[in-house]
């Protein structure tokens, strides 16, 4: 494993440029796919024929139906969008054959492909994944490493085939995640790196030299979907435990607990990631907001105090300590 600089571009002498370049269609649906797309739209080694994406989906309180980040940048790069529901229809597989693809790459698509695709592509199918396999195979490998409390993360290149994330890997490079690093921040950097992975992947594809390293079994860890339920927090639990909770729900779905006013009303608060304190935890019950300490709310947690920058009521806008104290613990300074 290697780490890189995610502000760094896909190297020139990766690609042989008096080679044919790979014909790809890219299938993907939210920002983690499409910024690698953007990425390997730039590289000269692949030809992007086709774009798959999800079909739209209703959001918002008009419920009007809004493109996914990849069909947006692929209708900004004039490249065809197919957005089936699934690959139960014939009809559905033969439009993906007819595009002759060299290489399938799927990032967060969110359908499960047959083998009857997976077999289109010529060359290989791949998927760009957000961890280092075989750990963290599945759906949240971002938030389970950060929860999991994990030092190293990274970007696995692998051979899709019929089983959750257990193919051979082709690429893989690794990103440090920091003691402040949520999973907004290493999703984002993630995403620059599963650019640069696939484009090094293309360039191995098409000069014919690469190697397939098939996974370790045993050693693979399993990152189960999100709920939102997770986010809640118990205060009954070290202060470690309880900030990589936080910064694992970060931004969504959210860490949040149920606080009680001083007039004895249950407020939700959603908690933006903080910092543990370095003081001793008072002899007071865990959960309890102390108020506002070093520029941030403290709430006790098991062992220590919890610092956080922010909190947001339900239904109410974010506020920081000062606001948060002023109005609703009544201790305007």
């Amino acid at each position: 494993m290697e780490e890189i600089n995610t502000n760094s571009t896909p190297s020139e002498s990766w690609g042989a440029v008096d080679l044919k370049p790979l014909r790809i269609v890219f299938m993907g649906t939210p920002d983690f796919a499409a910024e690698a797309l953007s990425i390997l739209l730039a590289f000269d080694a692949a030809d992007v024929v086709g774009v798959y994406s999800q079909p739209d989906r209703p959001c918002g309180r008009g419920r009007q139906c809004k493109p996914s980040a990849v069909k947006k940048v692929a209708l900004e790069n004039d490249i065809p969008v197919f957005q089936p529901e699934n690959f139960k229809d014939q009809k559905a597989i033969d439009e993906l054959a007819a595009l002759k693809p060299d290489v399938l790459v799927v990032a967060a698509y969110g359908l499960i492909l047959p083998q009857a695709v997976l077999d289109i592509p010529t060359i290989h199918p791949l998927n760009i994944h957000a961890s280092l396999l075989p750990q963290w195979r599945g759906a949240a490998p971002i938030q389970r490493a950060i929860e999991n409390g994990d030092v190293v993360t990274g970007v696995s290149i692998m051979k899709m085939e019929a089983g959750l994330d257990t193919g051979p890997v082709m690429v893989q490079r690794a990103l440090r995640i920091g003691h402040n690093d949520h999973a907004g921040t290493i999703h984002d950097e993630l995403a620059k790196l599963g650019g640069i992975c696939i484009c090094e992947a293309m360039a191995r594809l098409q000069t014919g030299a690469y190697d397939l390293k098939e996974q370790d079994n045993e050693n693979a860890t399993y990152a189960k979907k999100l709920e939102k339920k997770e986010g809640e927090i118990n205060w009954n639990r070290p202060v470690a435990a309880i900030h990589n909770q936080i910064r694992a729900m970060y931004p969504w779905p959210g860490a949040f607990f149920d606080w009680t006013n001083p007039e004895g009303k249950v407020i939700r608060l959603n908690v933006t990631p903080g910092e543990p304190s370095e003081d001793s935890a008072p002899n007071v019950e865990p959960g309890t907001v102390l108020g506002e300490m070093d520029g941030k709310l403290a709430i006790v947690a098991a062992d220590t105090i919890y610092l956080t920058p922010e909190v947001k009521p339900q239904g109410k806008k974010a506020m920081d300590a000062t606001a948060f104290t002023c109005g609703y613990m009544k201790e305007c300074k």
